[in-house]
């Protein structure tokens, strides 16, 4: 029978409250620069905001609670930006959106950096006993898109580098039922002939230094054919999909190439203030059920489609009570 998981790609938007708060402490700077080394109250901010937003996963009954990533003010650029071998320069566009980050530019040997682990260390502390963690960072290929390379010179030595990184990062990571590796630039820069095929090593390269479940998350859109098939070389649980995007070219690379054993529904909008009823994310997970020649996934994430960042407080905390509803919704008719 398949198990339905209540879950998101993390990203959050900070509280209210924790805004007005950061805005004060760094000096009203929009753009302030996150260095790894926050003073005491920045800290103490951070910490506490984390603790709400881990709070309100728990209250509305997620199976997988996520850190948030409050603090990744770069967004996916956010554990490269906070390297000591990277300058961080300009502010660049984030995909086509209107957000930002500070381009990292890559200047030096990538070595260990733990900041993403010692977040979830501190989001571990505060699961309860039935929690269970998912990790969440950016997939190798989004992250050497996002770069800039001063240092390697070969766009395939990049890539390479990056997931060398990304791979000693995860190693570090406390114990966690999932991962959720964010591919947007798989949809939106998708990479040419010999390099999708490089792609699709680097994650697999990455998602080996886990025993935990991983899962791969486009976004924006549908992968290109190439690229899919590519991807599904990879030692991956599941490969997500973008169904308020995009629904006919996702639906046809599932139909013509097959799918991994699990698989991730990107079914809510996590751009969109209007929330969605969580019978009708139910029925969407039958309408995408109905289209394909998949019998059955063993485990089917119902998640947001995009990372919630853009989402006011209030509509977040609603999503995540509906993505929650309709996975016990979607298990009780399995049953």
């Amino acid at each position: 029978m398949t198990d339905y998981v209540s879950t998101t790609p993390g990203l959050y938007p900070l509280p209210d409250w924790a805004k007005d708060d950061l805005s004060d402490l760094k000096g009203h700077q929009k753009h302030d620069l996150i260095s790894g080394d926050e003073s005491e109250e920045i800290t103490a901010a951070y910490e506490e905001a984390r603790e709400e937003v881990i709070g309100v996963q728990q209250d509305a009954d997620l199976d997988r609670i996520v850190e948030g990533q409050l603090r990744w003010d770069d967004m996916l650029a956010h554990p490269l930006a906070v390297h000591d071998a990277v300058e961080t320069r300009g502010i660049v566009r984030y995909y086509d959106n209107n957000n930002f980050y500070r381009e990292p530019v890559v200047q030096d040997d990538l070595g260990f950096s733990g900041d993403v682990a010692n977040e979830l260390e501190a989001a571990a502390e505060l699961l309860e006993a039935d929690d269970d963690l998912q990790a969440v960072l950016p997939g190798p290929y989004s992250l050497a898109d996002l770069a800039t390379d001063e240092q390697y010179g070969d766009e395939a030595e990049f890539l390479g580098a990056i997931a060398d990184f990304l791979e000693g990062e995860v190693d570090a990571f406390p114990e966690h039922e999932t991962l959720f590796l964010l591919e947007p630039s798989l949809v939106e820069s998708a990479p040419e002939d010999g390099l999708d095929e490089r792609a699709s090593e680097a994650i697999d390269q990455v998602a080996g230094a886990t025993d935990a479940d991983v899962v791969v998350q486009p976004y924006w859109g549908a992968l290109e054919e190439k690229v899919y098939a590519h991807l599904l070389d990879a030692d991956i649980d599941a490969v997500g999909f973008d169904f308020v995007a995009e629904q006919d070219d996702n639906l046809y690379n599932i139909q013509e190439y097959g799918a991994t054993d699990d698989v991730s529904l990107g079914l809510a909008d996590g751009q969109n203030t209007l929330v969605e009823d969580p019978e009708a994310i139910r029925d969407r997970v039958e309408w995408v059920y109905d289209q394909l020649p998949v019998a059955e996934f063993e485990t089917v994430y119902l998640t947001t489609n995009t990372e919630t960042f853009y989402l006011p407080s209030g509509k977040f905390e609603a999503k995540l009570e509906i993505l929650a509803e309709a996975a016990a919704l979607a298990e009780v008719k399995a049953a």
